[in-house]
C-alpha cells in the first residue's frame, strides 16, 4: 500500500506498508518535519485494541528529519512498549542517521542498518 494523504504536500512524504513474518513494515520516503507529523503519528502509533504492535520503520528513503519527527518516533516507541510490542528503525542514512545518533534515539529504539536485520533482531 502506498499513501501520501494527510501530509499537506504529497511530494513531501511517501508511505508504503506491508507485513513480513507477522511484523508490520512501514517504508517512509521524503522529508519528515512539522508539516507531516500529524500524518506520521497516525501511521506509526498503534491502533487501540491491536495485538502487541511490532513495527519496523524503514527510513532508508527519508532524506530529512527534524526534531518533530524524533518526537513522533519516541511517542510511537512508548505506545508500542506500553502495549507490550516494539518499534525498530531500519536503514536510516546520512543526515537522518546523524540526527538519530545526536539525540541518542538509537540508545532508546533499536536501530538496524537494514529491514532484514530489524526483522531478525
Amino acid at each position: 500500500m502506498t499513501s501520501t494523504q494527510g501530509t499537506g504536500r504529497p511530494d513531501r512524504l511517501s508511505v508504503e506498508e506491508h507485513t513480513a513474518n507477522g511484523i508490520r513494515v512501514v517504508t517512509l520516503g521524503g522529508e519528515i518535519d512539522h508539516e507531516v507529523t500529524d500524518a506520521l503519528r497516525g501511521i506509526v502509533l498503534p491502533a487501540d485494541g491491536q495485538d502487541p504492535p511490532r513495527t519496523v520503520l524503514d527510513l532508508s528513503a527519508v532524506t530529512f528529519m527534524d526534531s518533530s519527527g524524533i518526537n513522533v518516533l519516541v511517542s510511537a516507541h512508548q505506545a508500542a512498549d506500553d502495549a507490550n510490542g516494539w518499534l525498530r528503525v531500519a536503514g536510516a542514512q546520512g543526515p537522518v542517521l546523524r540526527v538519530i545518533q545526536l539525540v541518542g534515539l538509537d540508545a532508546v529504539i533499536a536501530c538496524r542498518p537494514t529491514v532484514e536485520q530489524a526483522l531478525d533482531s
